[in-house]
């Protein structure tokens, strides 16, 4: 009976062992770029500080806040010219009033200090590269400057230059002109606007070693600050799921356990889903579903979000975006890189037969503030043969899933939630340098 009981334990310890191989390895301190503190203060200032805008009127935090999981609750936002926070955000009124969507959903900022990321943006138009001396590869191309410290950096420079998200419009202000002419002599210019208040050039000579007066600030200081901030501020790795990699195994319970064992197994989700903050950090077209003209294509000659091929030209990356990572994914909708589903379930439910669910969408599963003045949303669906294209191209990964298995991986997404995070370790300013009113929605 003994020697039964000793073969049954082993049997169970072999079966829990293949079961958990394939889990990944704890994140460590090891795995995070490093951060200055004081520069990350600095940071944090202009993030909230609206002054990085072409009309003084929106800052990074607008479409990246805290309250809305460092997103800004709609499927497509409201960039420059809108008034409000999340989804009190509206259009605004008058000769001011917003008259686009933001044309990709803003994504979470969670866990961007991680080592393993070295591309960003949906369609990964920023990456790490030697193809410039920069050392990043951008929209920016030659004239992004040196001295950057991480990709993270470089993705803060470029919503400051986009006329639907921070810049404006043309004729309302010198920044939109100034991106016409060379992106760079846009930076210049809020540089100098940045210069002009004493607390952030007490704050630059402070924090940096290689600025002694306001003259010797410039954009790569400024980019680096606020992504030291985004780094310290955002990192979300104490969830429940992070415990027990770290071997407290009962941070989770039954059905998280459960889920974990479908999305790291059977269920397939960390085919792309993969390592221990759920990204592949590549590039997939899963038939997300048409939500109004998206980011065209420069040159193109129809409004349409192409994804990848944007980038790289080649065919086979046409409608591919990249996998975001999954960390506070409870807090950061709506899902997609256009926002398309408002509720977990049904983005994993698309998973499962991307294009059954391509065809079957209703834009009732997104979340968009009501835009009359803007058209429709839907003009790509009725043609046919962009639909062909898109779904020539689809990723041939589907997710099994039946319906008790979704509930258990909802509870598994719940168990990434790092809820420190969410409140963050500096918090929201009370006041930044310019005077300028501060996004906070307890104010």
């Amino acid at each position: 009976m003994i020697h039964f009981l000793s073969k049954l334990v082993v049997l169970m310890l072999v079966t829990l062992s293949s079961v958990f191989a394939d889990l990944p390895a704890p994140i460590s301190d090891a795995d995070y770029h490093p951060v200055n503190k004081g520069q990350a203060e600095l940071g944090q200032l202009l993030f909230y500080d609206r002054v990085l805008s072409g009309n003084r009127n929106i800052a990074c935090s607008t479409c990246h806040h805290p309250s809305t999981g460092t997103s800004d609750g709609w499927s497509l936002g409201i960039g420059e010219g809108g008034v409000g926070l999340g989804n009190d955000r509206e259009f605004g009124m008058g000769g001011s009033k917003a008259n686009r969507r933001v044309p990709r959903n803003a994504p979470a900022l969670w866990n961007l200090g991680a080592k393993e990321f070295v591309t960003l943006f949906h369609d990964g138009r920023a990456g790490e590269s030697d193809l410039y001396d920069s050392g990043f590869d951008s929209p920016a191309e030659e004239f992004l400057p040196e001295g950057l410290t991480d990709i993270v950096a470089v993705q803060a420079m470029f919503p400051l230059t986009a006329g639907v998200e921070m810049a404006g419009n043309k004729n309302e202000n010198e920044v939109p002109t100034a991106v016409t002419r060379r992106v760079d002599y846009a930076w210049q210019i809020l540089t100098d606007r940045v210069k002009q208040h004493s607390k952030y050039v007490d704050g630059f000579v402070n924090a940096f070693d290689d600025v002694n007066t306001a003259e010797d600030i410039t954009m790569v200081h400024i980019a680096n600050a606020i992504s030291s901030f985004e780094r310290f501020e955002f990192r979300a790795d104490q969830s429940p799921f992070d415990q027990y990699l770290r071997g407290e195994k009962d941070s989770l319970n039954e059905q998280e356990i459960a889920g974990m064992k479908l999305f790291y197994g059977d269920a397939g989700c960390s085919t792309c889903h993969a390592g221990v903050l759920q990204t592949d950090h590549s590039f997939h077209n899963i038939a997300m579903p048409f939500i109004g003209p998206g980011r065209t294509r420069r040159f193109d000659f129809k409004a349409r979000d192409m994804g990848r091929i944007n980038e790289t030209d080649h065919s086979v990356d046409a409608y591919k975006f990249r996998t975001p990572s999954l960390r506070n994914i409870e807090h950061s909708g709506p899902y997609g890189h256009n926002g398309a589903y408002t509720e977990l379930a049904d983005i994993i439910m698309h998973h499962t037969d991307p294009v059954y669910y391509f065809e079957q969408y209703d834009l009732a599963h997104s979340e968009l503030p009501n835009a009359e003045h803007l058209g429709s949303d839907k003009l790509l669906w009725a043609d046919k043969q962009e639909k062909l294209r898109m779904l020539s191209t689809v990723t041939n990964i589907k997710a099994a899933v039946n319906e008790q298995e979704l509930d258990s991986l909802i509870a598994f997404l719940g168990s990434l939630t790092d809820e420190q995070s969410i409140i963050g370790r500096l918090g929201i300013p009370e006041s930044v340098p310019s005077g300028l009113e501060v996004d906070n929605p307890d104010q």
